[in-house]
């Protein structure tokens, strides 16, 4: 009943709790108990003037409620005297300081831990979900929450719990002022300007420290912007999760930034106050014992009524900045349901064997409603090579991808090496699989980087390296370049050929040893020169790998095992290059148009 009641009408409070938990009640109860040592050490400043006073006396009962201070300080044997006043006073102030030293250190800590979490917990979510609903999904709103969302949700936190911090502050204060008396109440101010001065140093390493942050935050921004665009080849290929440790590598860096600020922010808040009320327990003590001048009655409930004003002000300063970003945090909890209701399924049963046949048995699938594939059944061998035909939107891509476990069955089977593909980890398989389309995946990196896919750069992984490249025949324009494989590509390769950046492309699938090659008009894109260039590569690994096609051009497929052709999402003809001549009309009028 209390869940369903804090879901309801505390949906906020609720989801920061999931993310929080206990850590939320520490940091109430540390506002708490700052609240309480700054009214005990205000409370000190009338027997401070009552000593001070024509009387000389502590008169308890004019501490109302509070009386039972003096009690106390009676009763362990503190003499009532003005330096044991003056001296308590500091203690509860700096007690106080050290409180909120140590809430804002804590703050610090749980802030980044519960951003930490936001963004890991929403790049594991991404990384896991299911690729067919991915491509339905608004890509611009996922680059944008898991970027620029995180940081307005983590002001919206910040904001919702200063002003949840700053009401019992208001409690608390008012609580203090009814307790004594309000005709007590003494208003007690003094400048604190060239206090300023000594946190010169603290300013100056907070701003370096800040620049650095910001560098951090856009390296970060590359890092998602590319797992976004380049989701299909990570997700095809099982490297979903070793990318992903770049970007929570990424995230510590940003969380240790954070901190370092906000451990200055909180010695800054938490010293302020210390030091201001040292320079009036200075002044009061040097005019009373040396300059022999007098202090008259201070009300201190007016003084607490001060503080809860100034508190309450503060508070609904923060509520209003909550409210400004609120709309994010609704966001947030919104995508978050998404991401955790869309999770790719995968079986339980570990993939490690060589695969030796995959075989598709009446096999359809559904966009929404409309059919895309309709009843395939096709059985591939071993180190096969197997292209695909046919007009565009004929189900060639779709029937790759689903082999590739991209997308799910809606009805008929696939079987690996016998076993059904819903009962494999499916991370498991795509590390088998090596993906080239004809936008070529190029990471803002070196080249090095981009083939071995952040290998660690010992002896064997750079044999590794070389040999792949060979491979893939992109070896002397690699050599011949000044920093060879330790230059670095820019954003998406722009400085290089359509060529070349088939060719590394090419390059990372062997590096990984895969024993798939799933190749998505790989060559459409290019020249004529260029793609005969690499169409002579691919042959060359005829025969190593089981090769799946998909091609428009008839040249690039004339070597293959079997060419299968599909019309309107169904098989309508399977054979070789010169069988299908003979055999479908479709097939042969392709290759008379493109002069094969």
């Amino acid at each position: 009943m209390i869940k369903k009641i804090i879901n309801k009408y505390f949906e906020s409070f609720a989801y920061f709790y999931s993310f929080l938990g206990y850590r939320i009640f520490i940091i109430i109860a540390l506002s708490i108990f700052i609240g309480v040592l700054d009214g005990f050490g205000l409370t000190m400043f009338l027997p401070l003037l009552q000593m001070v006073s024509d009387s000389g006396a502590v008169d308890p009962e004019d501490l109302g409620r509070l009386s039972f201070l003096i009690d106390f300080f009676n009763y362990v044997g503190i003499p009532l005297s003005l330096m044991s006043i003056l001296c308590l006073m500091l203690f509860f102030f700096f007690g106080k300081g050290i409180m909120q030293y140590i809430a804002g250190i804590y703050n610090v800590y749980v802030r980044e831990w519960f951003i930490k979490k936001l963004r890991i917990q929403n790049i594991k979510g991404l990384n896991n979900l299911a690729y067919k609903y991915f491509v339905m999904s608004d890509v611009g709103r996922i680059q944008n929450t898991l970027t620029g969302e995180v940081d307005r949700v983590a002001a919206s936190y910040f904001n919702y719990f200063k002003a949840f911090e700053y009401g019992i502050l208001v409690v608390v204060y008012m609580g203090f002022a009814f307790t004594i008396n309000a005709e007590f109440a003494v208003l007690v101010s003094v400048g604190g300007i060239l206090t300023n001065f000594l946190y010169t140093k603290l300013y100056k390493n907070t701003k370096g420290i800040s620049r650095s942050l910001t560098g951090e935050n856009n390296v970060f921004q590359s890092l998602i912007i590319q797992n976004v665009a380049n989701f299909k080849y990570l997700k095809a290929t099982g490297s979903l999760n070793k990318y992903g440790e770049k970007l929570e590598d990424s995230v510590l860096k940003i969380q240790e930034s954070n901190k370092k600020i906000g451990k200055l922010d909180a010695l800054l808040t938490a010293g302020r106050e210390p030091i201001l009320i040292s320079v009036v327990v200075l002044v009061i003590f040097i005019q009373t014992s040396f300059l022999g001048s007098a202090l008259g009655p201070i009300l201190i409930s007016l003084l607490f009524f001060y503080r809860a004003l100034n508190y309450l002000m503060q508070m609904q300063a923060r509520w209003n900045k909550f409210l400004a970003v609120s709309g994010s945090l609704e966001n947030m909890t919104a995508f978050g349901k998404e991401l955790r209701a869309n999770q790719e399924i995968t079986g339980d049963i570990d993939f490690i064997q060589p695969i030796e046949t995959m075989e598709l048995s009446n096999v359809s699938f559904y966009y929404n409603q409309t059919p895309i594939l309709k009843d395939i059944s096709l059985k591939i061998n071993k180190k096969e090579t197997i292209a695909f035909v046919g007009e565009s939107g004929s189900g060639k891509t779709t029937l790759v991808n689903i082999i590739a476990g991209l997308l799910p069955i809606d009805s008929g089977g696939l079987r690996l090496n016998n076993l059904n593909s819903l009962d494999i980890n499916l991370d498991d398989l795509q590390k088998k699989i090596g993906y080239i389309t004809q936008d070529p995946v190029i990471f803002n990196d070196t080249l090095y980087n981009n083939v071995s896919f952040w290998a660690d750069q010992n002896k064997f992984n750079k044999d590794k390296f070389w040999e792949a490249v060979k491979r893939a025949a992109i070896f002397d324009y690699i050599n011949d370049l000044p920093e060879k494989e330790n230059t670095i590509l820019g954003n998406n390769g722009v400085n290089l050929s359509g060529g070349q950046r088939q060719r590394i492309s090419i390059a990372r699938e062997l590096f990984k040893d895969v024993e798939i090659l799933i190749l998505d008009e790989a060559t459409s894109a290019l020249d004529s020169e260029t793609e005969k260039a690499i169409q002579h590569n691919i042959d060359q690994l005829k025969g190593d790998y089981t090769i799946l096609i998909v091609a428009h051009r008839i040249s690039t497929i004339k070597n293959a095992d079997r060419i299968v052709v599909m019309k309107n999402g169904e098989i309508s003809n399977i054979g070789g290059f010169y069988e299908l001549i003979d055999q479908s009309p479709y097939f042969k009028k392709l290759v008379e148009l493109q002069e094969v």
